[in-house]
């Protein structure tokens, strides 16, 4: 967060009352209202996870662990590919790979389970492998195979400063979901890398979630305080599944009855999530400094620590 004061972690002017009009929520200004002891630093505090069923309980834990009262509604949910041809072959030829980049648990868990089937990889003849950050990297090492590269920061970016110098020539297969970003692919090309990129799932928007959205977003006594994004696929899905700002901006306003008002905070787990939240017209009031689910459960505490 930049720009708050010690008592405005929505900073200043960068509310998402700018940028959706009228919405607000119960207060939440005076420490007292908070129970700040240790291991409740969120007490009382509504939190909105959005993340798909199978994937919620890691942040959602870690919530509850701080007090929180966690509200589950996915944005996303994962589907295996229409075809696992493109993912089989690949896997069928993983030995003749210089380097295997994995983006995504979701990624590991699907290839391990086409592993497991097609019986594909004897051990030992991995070739090299890139994990975009330290959830992936357990997934894989999990599966017994070793992890080479860890990017400093967990994004694509990173995983391309961290490969420039070490793919010229090389073979490379990346193993993600059907759309995502193309930073990868595009700069390891340039770098001189033969670049195969494999679809392991795809992301989709559980149509279900949306009347279950909105019934909590105007009900003051469900609506949460924070809401948050772990990826781009959840911002996008969350404005498709709220109908667009335009609707967001017709829900009733949500006040504490003689209390200042507030505004719900979005959380993003890190900068290409932050970009796609400004991108649809919403703040972003609460960034991770580590882009993992330990990094954002920490700047939320850190926010209403200075409430």
């Amino acid at each position: 967060m930049s720009k708050g004061s010690a008592r405005d972690p929505v900073g200043g002017g960068h509310s998402l009352r700018r940028a959706q009009g009228e919405l607000f929520l119960p207060t939440l200004t005076m420490s007292k209202t908070l129970n700040l002891t240790p291991n409740h630093s969120l007490s009382g505090i509504r939190v909105l996870v959005g993340r798909a069923r199978r994937q919620a309980g890691a942040l959602s834990s870690e919530l509850r662990k701080r007090g929180a009262d966690v509200i589950e509604i996915p944005f996303i949910e994962i589907r295996k590919p229409r075809s696992f041809k493109p993912l089989d072959t690949a896997l069928k030829n993983l030995a003749s790979y210089d380097w295997l980049i994995l983006t995504s648990v979701n990624g590991v868990e699907a290839m391990w389970e086409r592993l497991e089937i097609i019986r594909a990889v004897p051990a030992g003849k991995f070739p090299r492998i890139a994990a975009i950050g330290p959830a992936t990297k357990k997934a894989i090492e999990q599966r017994g195979a070793k992890v080479d590269v860890v990017p400093k920061q967990y994004v694509a970016e990173s995983v391309v400063r961290s490969l420039r110098n070490k793919v010229k020539g090389k073979r490379v297969l990346l193993v993600r979901a059907k759309v995502a970003r193309d930073v990868i692919p595009r700069e390891l090309r340039k770098a001189g890398a033969q670049v195969e990129v494999v679809e392991a799932y795809e992301t989709v928007m559980p149509l279900s979630s949306g009347a279950r959205l909105l019934a909590t977003m105007k009900n003051p006594k469900k609506c949460p305080q924070v809401i948050t994004f772990t990826s781009s696929s959840t911002v996008r899905n969350f404005m498709s599944l709220v109908g667009s700002r335009e609707t967001m901006e017709l829900l009733p306003a949500i006040r504490g009855r003689g209390r200042p008002r507030h505004t719900m905070l979005m959380a993003s787990i890190g900068p290409v999530t932050s970009s796609t939240l400004r991108e649809h017209g919403l703040s972003v009031d609460i960034v991770a400094k580590e882009f993992t689910i330990p990094g954002l459960v920490a700047a939320i505490e850190r926010a209403f620590a200075r409430l």
